[in-house]
This record gives C-alpha cells, sequence and structure tokens, in this order.
C-alpha cells in the first residue's frame, strides 16, 4: 500500500503545482476539452504520449493498446476514432510505434506470450506480408525495429480506411494521418513520412511508403 500512497501524493503535488502554475488550469479542463490531436500508441510503459511531444491535459486524446494496432473489429479503438472525428473534431491521428517494442517482437520470433498472442497476431500479418525484406535487415534488432515501422504504416493505413474517416474526407472534413515510431534510447520521435490527408489509393501509398522507408535504410528488395 505504501507505494499506492507514494501515487497520491505525487498527484497531490502535481496538481497544486499546476494550480501554482495557472490558476484557472483545472476549471479550463473541467470546462471542456478541445485537443487538436488524437495519439494511438503502445500501451509499453516507457512511451508517455503527452511527455514525449511536451502537451498538457486536454491537448492530446490517447488509445493506446499492445502494439499501436488498429482493428475494424476493435470497438475499443474505432469508438476512439469515431469520438475525436465526429465530436471533438480533432485534426491529426497520430500512429506512433517505438523501437524494441515488446508486441513486435514477440510477432517476429513467433513467441507465446498468452492471451494476447490473440492479439499479437495482427502483427503476424504484419510481418507476413513483409517477411522478406525484414529478413535482408542483418541483425535481430534491425528487424523488430524495421518491423516496428512497418507495423505503424500498416496501422496508419487501417486508420485511413475506416468508415469514419472516409466519411469525414467525404464531407470536406479536414484531417491528417500520420505515422511515427518513438526511440526509447534517444526519447526522439521519428516520422516516417507517411501523411495522409485525403481519399487516396491505400495500396499505391503502402508501396510507395515502404519504398521510400526501405532506401532510407539502405535496402534494396
Amino acid at each position: 500500500m505504501n507505494s499506492l500512497q507514494r501515487l497520491i501524493d505525487n498527484n497531490r503535488n502535481w496538481a497544486e503545482r499546476m494550480s501554482r502554475q495557472d490558476a484557472d488550469f483545472f476549471p479550463r479542463l473541467a470546462r471542456q476539452q478541445n485537443p487538436e490531436y488524437l495519439w494511438i500508441g503502445c500501451a509499453d510503459s516507457r512511451v508517455p504520449a503527452n511527455e514525449i511531444v511536451g502537451l498538457l491535459p486536454g491537448e492530446l486524446f490517447v488509445h493506446r493498446n499492445i502494439a499501436n494496432v488498429v482493428v475494424q473489429s476493435d470497438l475499443n479503438c474505432v469508438s476512439v476514432v469515431q469520438f475525436a472525428v465526429d465530436v471533438l473534431r480533432v485534426k491529426h491521428i497520430i500512429v506512433t510505434g517505438h523501437y524494441g517494442c515488446g508486441g513486435v517482437q514477440a510477432a517476429l520470433e513467433d513467441k507465446r506470450i498468452g492471451i494476447a498472442d490473440h492479439w499479437i497476431a495482427h502483427v503476424r500479418s504484419v510481418y507476413s506480408r513483409h517477411e522478406k525484406i525484414v529478413l535482408m535487415e542483418n541483425t535481430p534488432r534491425e528487424r523488430v525495429d524495421l518491423l516496428c515501422e512497418l507495423n505503424v504504416i500498416e496501422q496508419a493505413l487501417h486508420v485511413a480506411a475506416l468508415p469514419t474517416i472516409q466519411d469525414a474526407w467525404a464531407r470536406g472534413q479536414a484531417l491528417w494521418i500520420h505515422g511515427w515510431v518513438y526511440g526509447l534510447k534517444d526519447g526522439l520521435v521519428h516520422d516516417l513520412g507517411l501523411n495522409i490527408g485525403s481519399r487516396t489509393d491505400l495500396r499505391e501509398l503502402r508501396t510507395q511508403t515502404v519504398m521510400q522507408l526501405l532506401h532510407g535504410r539502405g535496402i534494396a528488395p
């Protein structure tokens, strides 16, 4: 219980500090949330979304799961996307993976974890699609990191294919989807160059983005 008390004490200190810095901070948050961004990221405890990009509470809407997967049958994820787009009217959806992701590594190594295996199967599908080029990397770490990048690209494309997103673009709503990977070793976000702002041929976009990614890594498929 002492460890939980530490969290409560930390919370009180944080709340007092925020109120000293801005007396209207919590009353303003209570009135409304008006974020411009939806972050779809990994549940890994080392990847705190708000802190990474220097945003305060209320500025970033967040959905996290193992290996930042987006599946149309996942009502949790698609409900978050729908609420963010239709109600909050976010302008950017950022799918963010991270290098050294345990879920991605488990998919690559076909490692059994437990119930999470059913979820990681979605990442295994990404690996199956790109196995040939992943195996062109020389070391296990490089393969995991490349698959992390490829997984972000695939999941961002899944976001773009959601009916909520397609409907938003059809009515002219300004909305962009991006793909990033966060580096645990240096704390830096790496933009994969995937930026989708309208209806497009997702298959062609996948090919173009993957080719650019491999070119940057010096891989010739």
